[in-house]
Protein backbone atom coordinates (compact mmCIF):
# COMPACT_ATOMS: atom_id res chain seq x y z
CA UNK A 1 0.00 0.00 0.00
CA UNK A 2 0.89 3.43 -0.73
CA UNK A 3 0.39 6.96 0.95
CA UNK A 4 0.43 9.99 -1.52
CA UNK A 5 1.13 13.05 1.07
CA UNK A 6 0.31 11.52 3.77
CA UNK A 7 -3.22 12.23 2.56
CA UNK A 8 -5.14 8.86 0.43
CA UNK A 9 -4.15 5.18 0.90
CA UNK A 10 -4.11 3.30 -2.15
CA UNK A 11 -3.11 -0.99 -2.09
CA UNK A 12 -0.95 -1.80 -5.43
CA UNK A 13 -2.10 -5.08 -7.35
CA UNK A 14 1.70 -6.78 -7.23
CA UNK A 15 1.17 -6.29 -3.51
CA UNK A 16 -2.34 -7.50 -2.37
CA UNK A 17 -1.34 -10.93 -5.15
CA UNK A 18 1.69 -11.08 -2.69
CA UNK A 19 -0.37 -11.65 0.39
CA UNK A 20 -2.97 -13.73 -1.86
CA UNK A 21 -5.28 -10.71 -1.17
CA UNK A 22 -8.03 -9.25 -3.68
CA UNK A 23 -10.24 -6.44 -4.52
CA UNK A 24 -13.62 -5.65 -6.74
CA UNK A 25 -11.82 -2.95 -8.73
CA UNK A 26 -8.51 -1.69 -10.59
CA UNK A 27 -8.39 2.44 -10.71
CA UNK A 28 -6.74 3.14 -13.68
CA UNK A 29 -5.13 6.49 -13.21
CA UNK A 30 -4.33 7.42 -16.67
CA UNK A 31 -1.11 9.38 -17.96
CA UNK A 32 -2.44 12.83 -17.29
CA UNK A 33 -3.25 11.72 -13.86
CA UNK A 34 0.41 9.85 -12.82
CA UNK A 35 2.26 12.44 -14.45
CA UNK A 36 0.41 16.06 -14.31
CA UNK A 37 0.73 17.45 -10.77
CA UNK A 38 -2.53 19.37 -11.13
CA UNK A 39 -4.49 16.24 -12.06
CA UNK A 40 -3.02 14.07 -9.40
CA UNK A 41 -5.43 16.53 -6.94
CA UNK A 42 -8.34 15.15 -9.02
CA UNK A 43 -6.73 11.51 -8.22
CA UNK A 44 -6.56 11.79 -5.06
CA UNK A 45 -9.73 13.56 -4.37
CA UNK A 46 -11.27 10.67 -6.09
CA UNK A 47 -9.46 8.45 -3.86
CA UNK A 48 -10.70 9.98 -0.62
CA UNK A 49 -14.14 9.51 -1.25
CA UNK A 50 -13.57 5.79 -2.86
CA UNK A 51 -12.06 5.05 0.57
CA UNK A 52 -14.80 6.49 2.06
CA UNK A 53 -17.80 4.85 0.55
CA UNK A 54 -15.41 1.86 1.57
CA UNK A 55 -15.29 0.24 -2.29
CA UNK A 56 -12.36 -1.75 -2.77
CA UNK A 57 -9.83 -1.12 -5.68
CA UNK A 58 -6.74 -1.02 -5.93
CA UNK A 59 -4.26 0.75 -8.72
CA UNK A 60 -1.34 -0.47 -10.82
CA UNK A 61 1.07 1.64 -9.51
CA UNK A 62 4.83 1.19 -12.04
CA UNK A 63 2.70 -1.68 -14.05
CA UNK A 64 -0.11 1.11 -15.36
CA UNK A 65 0.72 1.89 -19.29
CA UNK A 66 -0.20 4.20 -21.14
CA UNK A 67 -3.77 3.08 -23.35
CA UNK A 68 -2.50 4.05 -27.07
CA UNK A 69 -5.57 5.91 -27.75
CA UNK A 70 -3.29 9.03 -28.49
CA UNK A 71 -1.43 6.75 -31.30
CA UNK A 72 -4.77 5.39 -32.47
CA UNK A 73 -6.32 8.77 -32.93
CA UNK A 74 -3.09 9.86 -34.89
CA UNK A 75 -3.20 6.95 -37.02
CA UNK A 76 -0.36 5.03 -35.94
CA UNK A 77 -2.74 1.66 -34.89
CA UNK A 78 0.85 -0.32 -34.86
CA UNK A 79 1.56 1.07 -31.43
CA UNK A 80 -2.05 1.16 -30.16
CA UNK A 81 -2.27 -2.73 -30.56
CA UNK A 82 1.33 -2.89 -29.09
CA UNK A 83 -0.40 -1.28 -26.09
CA UNK A 84 -3.24 -2.22 -25.67
CA UNK A 85 -2.17 -6.41 -25.87
CA UNK A 86 0.66 -5.35 -23.33
CA UNK A 87 -1.92 -4.30 -20.83
CA UNK A 88 -4.46 -6.61 -21.33
CA UNK A 89 -1.50 -9.47 -20.36
CA UNK A 90 -1.13 -7.20 -17.46
CA UNK A 91 -5.07 -7.23 -16.42
CA UNK A 92 -5.14 -10.79 -17.15
CA UNK A 93 -2.26 -11.67 -14.73
CA UNK A 94 -3.94 -10.15 -11.95
CA UNK A 95 -7.34 -11.47 -12.95
CA UNK A 96 -8.73 -8.46 -12.90
CA UNK A 97 -12.43 -8.16 -13.95
CA UNK A 98 -13.90 -4.52 -13.24
CA UNK A 99 -12.02 -1.52 -14.52
CA UNK A 100 -12.84 2.43 -13.45
CA UNK A 101 -11.48 5.12 -15.85
CA UNK A 102 -10.83 8.33 -14.46
CA UNK A 103 -10.25 9.73 -17.87
CA UNK A 104 -12.78 9.88 -20.36
CA UNK A 105 -10.03 8.85 -23.33
CA UNK A 106 -8.98 6.27 -21.27
CA UNK A 107 -12.72 4.87 -20.97
CA UNK A 108 -13.40 5.33 -24.62
CA UNK A 109 -10.32 3.27 -25.35
CA UNK A 110 -10.80 0.43 -22.78
CA UNK A 111 -14.30 0.50 -23.91
CA UNK A 112 -14.83 0.83 -27.02
CA UNK A 113 -11.43 -0.38 -28.97
CA UNK A 114 -9.86 -3.03 -26.47
CA UNK A 115 -12.22 -5.63 -26.44
CA UNK A 116 -11.43 -5.86 -30.57
CA UNK A 117 -8.06 -7.17 -28.73
CA UNK A 118 -9.67 -9.22 -26.40
CA UNK A 119 -9.89 -7.63 -23.48
CA UNK A 120 -12.93 -9.28 -21.14
CA UNK A 121 -13.47 -6.71 -18.25
CA UNK A 122 -16.47 -4.76 -17.46
CA UNK A 123 -15.07 -0.66 -17.96
CA UNK A 124 -16.81 2.13 -16.26
CA UNK A 125 -15.84 6.38 -16.02
CA UNK A 126 -15.61 6.98 -12.15
CA UNK A 127 -18.86 8.98 -13.09
CA UNK A 128 -20.83 6.29 -12.98
CA UNK A 129 -19.05 5.21 -9.73
CA UNK A 130 -19.69 8.86 -8.10
CA UNK A 131 -23.09 8.71 -8.90
CA UNK A 132 -23.38 5.29 -6.95
CA UNK A 133 -22.01 7.03 -3.99
CA UNK A 134 -24.18 9.45 -3.86
CA UNK A 135 -27.10 7.55 -4.15
CA UNK A 136 -25.90 5.14 -1.27
CA UNK A 137 -23.83 7.29 1.13
CA UNK A 138 -25.65 11.00 0.76
CA UNK A 139 -24.92 11.67 4.15
CA UNK A 140 -20.96 11.68 3.70
CA UNK A 141 -21.50 15.05 1.57
CA UNK A 142 -22.38 18.59 2.95
CA UNK A 143 -24.94 19.75 -0.14
CA UNK A 144 -25.17 23.09 1.71
CA UNK A 145 -21.28 23.76 0.98
CA UNK A 146 -21.90 25.71 -2.15
CA UNK A 147 -25.27 27.27 -1.17
CA UNK A 148 -24.50 30.71 -2.74
CA UNK A 149 -22.43 29.61 -5.32
CA UNK A 150 -22.77 28.85 -9.25
CA UNK A 151 -21.51 26.28 -11.46
CA UNK A 152 -21.55 25.64 -15.48
CA UNK A 153 -20.33 22.16 -17.23
CA UNK A 154 -18.35 21.35 -19.61
CA UNK A 155 -18.75 18.19 -21.79
CA UNK A 156 -15.85 16.33 -22.36
CA UNK A 157 -16.47 14.84 -26.01
CA UNK A 158 -14.89 11.32 -25.10
CA UNK A 159 -17.44 11.04 -21.87
CA UNK A 160 -20.49 12.90 -23.96
CA UNK A 161 -20.65 12.34 -27.70
CA UNK A 162 -19.12 9.34 -27.60
CA UNK A 163 -20.44 7.31 -24.50
CA UNK A 164 -23.47 9.33 -23.89
CA UNK A 165 -22.85 10.32 -20.80
CA UNK A 166 -25.07 13.63 -20.54
CA UNK A 167 -27.15 13.49 -17.63
CA UNK A 168 -24.81 11.94 -14.82
CA UNK A 169 -22.45 14.43 -14.10
CA UNK A 170 -25.14 17.56 -14.60
CA UNK A 171 -27.04 15.23 -11.56
CA UNK A 172 -23.79 14.90 -9.24
CA UNK A 173 -23.29 18.93 -9.78
CA UNK A 174 -26.95 19.44 -8.81
CA UNK A 175 -26.58 17.47 -5.80
CA UNK A 176 -24.23 19.68 -4.26
CA UNK A 177 -24.93 23.15 -6.56
CA UNK A 178 -28.20 24.76 -6.43
CA UNK A 179 -27.49 26.96 -8.98
CA UNK A 180 -26.38 25.04 -11.71
CA UNK A 181 -25.81 27.11 -15.83
CA UNK A 182 -25.74 25.75 -18.93
CA UNK A 183 -23.32 26.95 -21.67
CA UNK A 184 -24.81 28.17 -25.01
CA UNK A 185 -23.80 25.09 -26.41
CA UNK A 186 -24.24 21.46 -24.51
CA UNK A 187 -24.67 18.29 -24.59
CA UNK A 188 -24.14 16.48 -28.00
CA UNK A 189 -23.64 19.93 -29.21
CA UNK A 190 -21.14 20.99 -26.46
CA UNK A 191 -17.59 22.58 -28.47
CA UNK A 192 -14.82 20.31 -28.04
CA UNK A 193 -11.91 22.04 -25.65
CA UNK A 194 -9.11 21.65 -28.23
CA UNK A 195 -7.18 18.38 -27.03
CA UNK A 196 -9.55 15.80 -28.83
CA UNK A 197 -8.27 13.31 -31.40
CA UNK A 198 -4.61 13.69 -30.12
CA UNK A 199 -4.69 17.63 -30.97
CA UNK A 200 -3.17 17.73 -27.62
CA UNK A 201 0.00 17.00 -28.00
CA UNK A 202 0.50 18.55 -31.56
CA UNK A 203 1.39 22.60 -31.98
CA UNK A 204 -1.82 24.57 -32.62
CA UNK A 205 -2.56 24.94 -36.19
CA UNK A 206 -3.06 28.42 -38.23
CA UNK A 207 -6.65 30.48 -37.44
CA UNK A 208 -8.06 33.04 -36.11
CA UNK A 209 -8.69 31.81 -32.28
CA UNK A 210 -7.87 28.69 -30.83
CA UNK A 211 -10.69 26.17 -29.83
CA UNK A 212 -9.69 26.44 -26.01
CA UNK A 213 -10.05 29.83 -25.73
CA UNK A 214 -13.38 29.67 -28.08
CA UNK A 215 -14.87 27.31 -25.77
CA UNK A 216 -13.66 29.10 -22.86
CA UNK A 217 -15.90 32.30 -23.79
CA UNK A 218 -18.88 30.16 -24.39
CA UNK A 219 -18.89 28.71 -20.76
CA UNK A 220 -17.76 32.72 -19.11
CA UNK A 221 -20.68 33.79 -20.61
CA UNK A 222 -22.40 31.77 -17.64
CA UNK A 223 -20.65 34.01 -15.43
CA UNK A 224 -20.47 31.10 -13.05
CA UNK A 225 -18.08 31.20 -10.12
CA UNK A 226 -17.26 27.68 -10.91
CA UNK A 227 -16.51 25.62 -14.43
CA UNK A 228 -16.41 21.98 -13.90
CA UNK A 229 -15.32 19.32 -16.12
CA UNK A 230 -15.01 15.44 -15.90
CA UNK A 231 -11.50 15.20 -18.20
CA UNK A 232 -8.27 15.91 -17.83
CA UNK A 233 -7.25 17.36 -21.37
CA UNK A 234 -10.33 19.49 -21.03
CA UNK A 235 -9.18 20.82 -17.45
CA UNK A 236 -5.80 21.72 -19.08
CA UNK A 237 -6.98 23.18 -21.78
CA UNK A 238 -9.28 25.41 -20.36
CA UNK A 239 -7.17 26.47 -17.43
CA UNK A 240 -4.75 27.50 -20.36
CA UNK A 241 -7.26 29.34 -21.54
CA UNK A 242 -8.75 30.96 -18.27
CA UNK A 243 -4.82 32.20 -17.68
CA UNK A 244 -4.60 33.48 -21.30
CA UNK A 245 -8.14 35.93 -20.35
CA UNK A 246 -8.40 38.74 -18.48
CA UNK A 247 -10.69 36.99 -16.00
CA UNK A 248 -9.81 36.88 -12.31
CA UNK A 249 -12.68 35.09 -10.80
CA UNK A 250 -13.37 31.72 -12.68
CA UNK A 251 -11.82 28.87 -11.26
CA UNK A 252 -11.75 25.15 -13.30
CA UNK A 253 -12.14 21.87 -11.01
CA UNK A 254 -13.16 18.50 -11.64
CA UNK A 255 -16.31 17.17 -10.49
CA UNK A 256 -14.45 14.58 -8.02
CA UNK A 257 -12.62 17.68 -6.84
CA UNK A 258 -15.80 19.89 -5.85
CA UNK A 259 -17.78 16.56 -4.61
CA UNK A 260 -14.48 16.11 -2.08
CA UNK A 261 -14.91 19.67 -0.83
CA UNK A 262 -18.47 19.20 0.40
CA UNK A 263 -16.90 15.84 2.55
CA UNK A 264 -18.44 16.06 5.70
CA UNK A 265 -16.00 16.16 8.73
CA UNK A 266 -12.96 15.93 6.54
CA UNK A 267 -9.76 14.86 8.41
CA UNK A 268 -7.41 16.85 6.47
Amino acid sequence: MINIENKVEISIFSELKSKSLSVDYLLWVGCVGAYDKRYQQVVRSFVRILNLSQLSFAILGEEESCTGDAAKRLGNDFIFQTQALANISVFEKYEIKKIICICPHCYNSFKNDYPEMGLKAQVVSYIQILSEIVKSHQHIFDTNYFKNDSVCYHDPCYLGRANGIYDSPRNLLKFIFQDFREASDNKSKALCCGAGGGQFFKESEPGEIEISKLRYKQLSKTKSKYIATACPFCMLMLSDAIKKSDSKEQNIYDIAELLEMTLVNQSN
